[in-house]
C-alpha cells in the first residue's frame, strides 16, 4: 500500500510541472504571446491575489486566525 502511494504521488510530481507548462503554452499560444510572457504575467497576477486575499484577512480575521492562516500560505 505505501509503494502505491508512494508511486502515485511521485507521478502527480513529475505530472503538475508539465501540465502548467502546457497550459501555459495553450494560453499563449492562444493569444499570440510568448509564453516567457505570459508566464511572468500569471506570476504578477499570483502575488497581487496573494497579497490582496492576505489583506482583506487581515481585515477580517482575529489575530489567532490571521496567524493560523499565514502559516498555511507559507
Amino acid at each position: 500500500m505505501t509503494m502505491l502511494m508512494l508511486t502515485l504521488v511521485r507521478s502527480f510530481a513529475v505530472l503538475i510541472p508539465w501540465l502548467i507548462h502546457l497550459a501555459t503554452w495553450l494560453v499563449a499560444r492562444s493569444l499570440n504571446m510568448p509564453q516567457p510572457l505570459v508566464h511572468a504575467t500569471s506570476v504578477f497576477v499570483f502575488a497581487q491575489v496573494y497579497a490582496a486575499e492576505m489583506r482583506v484577512g487581515r481585515a477580517l480575521c482575529p489575530l489567532r486566525l490571521q496567524r493560523l492562516l499565514q502559516s498555511l500560505f507559507r
